[in-house]
Order: C-alpha cells, then sequence, then structure tokens
C-alpha cells in the first residue's frame, strides 16, 4: 500500500512540526543544529524514564547531565569554552518549547536555573558577582533556583514578603520561610527574597543551600507537577555577607524588573507543553482504531485536532512577537503578561482537547497525554495567576489600577 502524503509527513514530522507558519525560521543554522541535538537527547534519553518518573514523583536529575552537557546556555554560534555573549530571545525562547514539548516538568527545572536564577544574576548582580556566579550558572556546575514565593503569600508577595534582613556592620541576617520552590532542594545556590527591617525594601541575596540554618525539605503529595523536587526552605539566622546581597536589587521596583525579563519564559513554556500534548494526541489518534479506522478519520476527531493545532500557533505567534520586542530591548509588563495569560488559558483547553480525543486511555500515561493535562494546570496558576495577568492588562487599557 502506497504511504500517502499525509503519512509521509507524519513519519518526517520533527522539532518544528506544530510550527506552521514558521516562526522558527529565523532561527540561524547554528540555534536549529543544538536544538535539534537537544530534541535528539530528549527523545532518546530523557522521555523513557518520564512514566515512571511521574508515577513515583522522582524527578530524573541524574539523567539531566546529558542535557546539561549541551551547554544550552550558551550562544550555539561560539566557538567552545566562550560564553562571553548572551544567547537571541527567539533561541532562549524556543530552548524552552523544545524542553516543554517532551515534558513541563523538565523545562521548568532547566528555566529555574536557566532563567530565573540567571536573571537574578544577570540584573541583580554587580560585576563582581556576575563573574563570580554566572560561570556556574551557565555551565550548571553551580545551579541557583529564585526563592520567592511564601506559605502565606503569592500573588500579593509584592507588598507580602514576610522573610527578613538584618544587618549588622558586613553581615546580614536572614530568617524567613518560602514555599514552591522549584527544584530549590537539589540546587546549590538560592536566590532569597526578604525584607530589610531598617528600610522595609525588599532585597536579594544569593545563599548558597549548605549554609548553617538552611533547611530544604521536598513538598510531598502533590496532584501536579508530581516530578519537581518544589522545596519548602526555612531559613533560621542564616548568616551572609554584604558580598553576598544582590548589589542591583534594593526595592520592589528591582524585583519587577527581573520578573518582567523570566515572565516569558513562562509563556514559551506553556506553548512547548500545548504542542507536546497536541502531538502526543495526533499520535493516538493515528494509531488508535475505533469501528474500524484510524480515530483520526473521524470529523469530530479531526475539528478537535485543528483547535488544538489553532492553538499551538497561536501560542508561538504570541511567544514570537515577544522576543522579537525583547531582542530589540522592550521589556513591558503588559506584553508578557498577555502572553503568560492567553497561553495558560489556550494551553490549557490543548490538553484538555488532548485528553478528550484520547478517551479512557488518556489518563494512561503510557500515551503521555495525561502528564500534559496535570502539569500544564499547574503551569496556569504560577509565575502569575490568571486574574493577576488579568489586572495587570486591565490597568494598562483602563488606566485604573483594580488591585486590592
Amino acid at each position: 500500500m502506497k504511504e500517502s502524503r499525509a503519512d509521509q509527513k507524519f513519519a518526517e514530522r520533527g522539532l518544528f512540526f506544530a510550527d506552521l507558519y514558521g516562526f522558527s525560521n529565523k532561527l540561524n543554522a547554528a540555534e536549529k543544529n543544538k536544538l535539534q541535538e537537544l530534541e535528539k537527547v530528549l527523545k532518546e534519553e530523557i522521555h523513557p524514564l518520564l512514566a515512571d518518573g511521574w508515577d513515583k514523583a522522582e524527578y530524573p536529575l541524574d539523567a539531566m547531565k546529558s542535557i546539561f552537557d549541551l551547554h544550552l546556555i550558551d550562544d550555539p554560534a561560539l566557538t567552545e569554552g566562550r560564553a562571553d555573549k548572551s544567547t537571541s530571545e527567539l533561541y532562549r525562547g524556543f530552548r524552552a518549547y523544545t524542553l516543554a514539548k517532551t515534558d513541563p516538568v523538565v523545562g521548568t527545572f532547566f528555566t529555574q536555573n536557566a532563567g530565573l536564577f540567571h536573571e537574578c544574576v544577570r540584573l541583580g548582580g554587580s560585576d563582581e558577582q556576575i563573574a563570580r556566579l554566572m560561570p556556574g550558572v551557565r555551565s550548571w556546575e553551580h545551579p541557583g533556583a529564585m526563592a520567592m514565593t511564601e506559605p502565606e503569600h503569592g500573588s500579593d508577595i509584592a507588598g507580602g514578603v514576610e522573610a527578613t534582613a538584618k544587618r549588622d556592620g558586613d553581615t546580614w541576617t536572614l530568617n524567613g520561610h518560602k514555599k514552591w520552590i522549584g527544584g530549590g532542594a537539589v540546587v546549590e545556590y538560592l536566590g532569597f527574597f526578604a525584607r530589610d527591617v531598617d528600610d522595609n525594601q525588599v532585597k536579594l541575596f544569593y545563599v548558597p543551600r549548605e549554609t548553617p540554618g538552611v533547611e530544604t525539605k521536598v513538598q510531598p503529595q502533590k496532584g501536579l507537577f508530581r516530578m519537581m523536587p518544589n522545596a519548602e526552605i526555612i531559613m533560621k539566622d542564616v548568616k551572609v555577607t554584604e558580598a553576598d546581597r544582590a548589589q542591583k536589587v534594593n526595592s520592589w521596583k528591582d524585583v519587577a524588573h527581573i520578573l518582567r525579563n523570566t515572565r516569558s519564559d513562562v509563556a514559551w513554556l506553556l506553548a512547548g507543553a500545548a504542542a507536546g500534548a497536541f502531538e502526543s494526541a495526533l499520535k493516538y489518534t493515528r494509531e488508535r482504531e475505533q469501528f474500524g479506522r484510524p480515530l483520526s478519520k473521524f470529523q469530530l476527531i479531526q475539528e478537535k485536532l485543528a483547535k488544538m493545532a489553532m492553538n499551538c500557533q497561536a501560542t508561538l505567534a504570541i511567544c514570537a512577537k515577544l522576543a522579537e520586542e525583547q531582542e530589540q530591548g522592550v521589556y513591558l509588563e503588559k506584553n508578557s503578561s498577555m502572553a503568560k495569560m492567553h497561553n495558560g488559558l489556550k494551553a490549557r483547553e490543548t490538553a484538555q482537547l488532548a485528553r478528550e480525543v484520547c478517551g479512557g486511555n488518556g489518563i494512561l500515561l503510557e500515551y503521555d497525554v495525561v502528564r500534559f493535562f496535570t502539569d500544564i494546570e499547574a503551569m496556569y496558576t504560577y509565575e502569575g495567576t490568571n486574574e493577576i495577568n488579568s489586572l495587570i492588562i486591565g490597568r494598562y487599557y483602563t488606566g485604573t489600577g483594580a488591585f486590592v
């Protein structure tokens, strides 16, 4: 039987299969090659571990070395050993997309160090701090995690940071409790945000996790994001020096600058997760037969697949535009908030439709869809809830803030 053009196209699907409009065409050859290399490692070395890892709520940290060894944080066009030039915003985005297309938790874990903590150092640190910390961040020899969220404060963290910092000469004493810190129990550094008791301003500290007085424990019994080693972090009279305080973070305005830069990472992760859910569902519907033919040949199934494909294009489009703006140095809170809000909604719908077309098998880990279904639900909330992003966008258009 002669293979159809559709069969050939599906058999040849690669990293950018869901990119119908070709947003990835603006990547240079070195960037595409690096991402394809990453896709190969993800498919061959990481994907086989995911179902078992999700089931046992254990992150495949040892296997991640194969990803770290790709030096993904460096510009792919640079010669080996150099890391003095930032990557393009589009490559940075597609890096997150590629990781999340295999697994949202893998993408989020990587982006915690390569995105959140990386920006805590790049934007918050002095030249000396950047020179000291950044090589270890970029090589993954000394990774870090941003520790901001607290047990009693999520969306209201801007005015509610309860962790405290007290200065005495060149020594700071830190006290506080953080929660939901992705990878916080396994990284080397914690980007710890605390309120200075003297001036009431939020400051950032680079705290080695093994510092006396630092206690970390993994959050147990999660129904979503099961593989992610989310940590609770408790600091009791932890002593750090002024050299450990991020020199460019002296107020919440400085913190917001870091968050503005990183929120786009979440939008890209959601675009990748949506593509992963769609491709998993598409594979299933092409292989699963009911009433004597593949599910993919039923009109109602194709209508749902079309919706998923449309969502994949829409989430990529808003991310590509955001990357274009940021490449020009334009980082606007309303733009990143709209990207996160839009992509959260579209990824959520895509995951629901993917689970739906797979029927009862959609809840089985062997078909991948349920990982995306559950983990996208967690992504929908983190790094800015739908409601908070709505208020940021609403404030821009109305000129009136509706925050409490």
